[in-house]
């Protein structure tokens, strides 16, 4: 195995998937099996295997010399990066085409290994493990949309529903419809009329799984000048919806701001991408559109998990990970997730599940941009958790947790960054500061090393004043800098707070 720097976590396994597309056909290496598994390279090439499919029954034969090249390169920098194991999934192109086991025979010739050629079934049922590995939880119905076929399937929480396989991919509409758009919408009405559990979505979020898709995202992000460039749980309301569809299929797309970052090889499906989602939300009159970054690739991985790592949490175990790569001391990360638990029952602040979440993550993100500046440790750090590939967390989740990490280390009235600031709820904000005041507060008392929250406790002492108390033992940190900074908590929190030592001296700061 090639020896791993120590910007990577040392216990992980490198491994390979191929996926093989009707349009693409892409190469992604993870650093190793987990719950919320990290790309160490990625690579694609858009082979258009598809195209002309319904015309002839065959795989395009331009396609599938030039997929046999890339092949051999993929399975040259697969073992180049130390990939233990290659897994290679098939779908709808080289499933339903004449000549398809021709191709998998030789592609696994090359490739040197077993070629698992996905059913529709198999596809569909990849496609929903891979947006519940996404979500937490996800509920509604989830709709992949590749080049040769749309699967869509009914997910709540982890229980999986109905589901149908359509031939509505966009190369194989393209080609039905004889680039005909009117033709495509009409094509497309008639096959979702048998999907009949769009029916049970109604009111429920629709999940766009797939490149077309993400690419619509994409534009859509540029049209409204979304501040934030993570596609993950992006969230497109209605009407909004509606109406950047219409001009996409109207195929007005070269007038679409941000057009020129998607490549040209792709940009002919978006029309009739576009046109796929108009008429699936008019059949189920979804509450919303929430793009998954997280697709048939993630899904198979994660069948491959244990039923214990398939239930943590996949938020928790990224920011685990990056506690473990970047903070001076994780076990500190792991004593600010519980202290900070007790701080916010001491001042009767309330969480919802999210919120608990988001703190817990928040704790083990503290520390991530400590090797930077002093004077840039917050916007490092707010940069890098704001655009981190998270899963499970919404983006007004998001920007809460890097909004503590602004805070903590610039102040808790630091205005900066209004552009994430602006994506937080008025709640997130409020608990962005104030959990960024108790960090600033106990990070003094600690100098980043465990040992020293446990001992710590909150005392009320009557007519609304509360107690910061030092043991004795540790009374050489009582100071006035904790005094500052639990004085910051005060105003933040609008509490009277004192910090004491056991069977000393006080310091009141309001």
């Amino acid at each position: 195995m090639i020896s791993a720097s120590q910007g990577r976590l040392q216990d992980r396994r490198p491994l390979s998937i191929i996926d093989i597309g009707s349009n693409s056909i892409r190469l992604v290496i993870y650093e190793g099996l987990a719950r919320s598994p990290t790309l160490l390279f990625n690579e694609k090439m858009l082979a258009g295997l598809g195209r002309g499919i319904v015309s002839t029954g065959k795989l395009d034969p331009e396609a599938v010399t030039r997929s046999m090249e890339e092949f051999r390169r993929f399975r040259a920098l697969s073992d180049q990066a130390g990939a233990e194991r290659m897994y290679v999934l098939a779908t709808a192109a080289a499933r339903e085409a004449v000549n398809g086991p021709d191709f998998i025979h030789r592609a696994e010739d090359v490739l040197k290994t077993e070629i698992q050629v996905l059913s529709g079934r198999e596809e569909a049922h990849y496609s929903a493990l891979g947006v519940i590995s996404g979500f937490h939880p996800a509920n509604g119905i989830a709709g992949d949309l590749g080049g040769g076929s749309l699967e869509l399937i009914d997910i709540d929480g982890e229980t999986i529903g109905d589901g149908i396989t359509l031939p509505l991919g966009g190369l194989r509409l393209q080609d039905m419809a004889k680039n005909s758009l009117t033709q495509a919408a009409r094509i497309t009405r008639e096959q979702l009329a048998r999907a009949k559990l769009l029916k049970g979505g109604q009111g429920r979020a629709f999940y766009t799984v797939g490149g077309t898709w993400r690419n619509l995202a994409r534009l859509h992000m540029e049209m409204t000048n979304y501040p934030l460039g993570v596609m993950h749980h992006y969230e497109i309301g209605i009407e909004s919806a509606a109406n950047f569809l219409r001009q996409v299929a109207k195929a007005e797309i070269d007038k679409i701001k941000g057009i020129e970052g998607i490549s040209k090889n792709r940009r002919s499906l978006l029309p009739y991408g576009a046109i796929v989602l108009q008429e699936i939300m008019a059949a189920m009159q979804p509450s919303k559109i929430i793009v998954s970054a997280l697709g048939v690739r993630e899904g198979f991985l994660y069948s491959l998990l244990d039923e214990a790592e398939q239930k943590a949490d996949p938020l928790i175990s990224a920011a685990e990970e990056l506690a473990r790569l970047r903070s001076r001391s994780v076990d500190h990360a792991h004593e600010l997730v519980e202290w900070t638990g007790k701080a916010f029952a001491a001042f009767g602040i309330d969480e919802t599940r999210d919120e608990a979440r988001y703190r817990h993550a928040a704790c083990l993100l503290a520390d991530i941009g400590w090797r930077a500046h002093p004077e840039y440790r917050g916007k490092q750090s707010l940069n890098i958790i704001a655009h981190a590939s998270f899963i499970g967390v919404d983006h007004p989740g998001r920007a809460f947790l890097a909004l503590v990490s602004l805070f903590r280390h610039e102040g808790v009235f630091n205005e900066a960054a209004p552009e994430i600031r602006g994506l937080a709820t008025p709640r997130y904000l409020e608990r962005a500061r104030v959990l960024a005041a108790l960090l600033r507060v106990v990070y003094l008392l600690t100098a980043a090393m465990p040992g020293v929250m446990s001992r710590l406790k909150w005392e009320n002492r009557g007519n609304g004043v509360l107690a910061l108390v030092l043991p004795a033992a540790l009374a050489d940190l009582y100071g006035e800098r904790p005094a500052g900074r639990l004085a910051q908590l005060a105003r933040v929190t609008n509490r009277r707070l004192v910090l004491a030592v056991e069977g000393g001296p006080s310091m009141s700061v309001k």
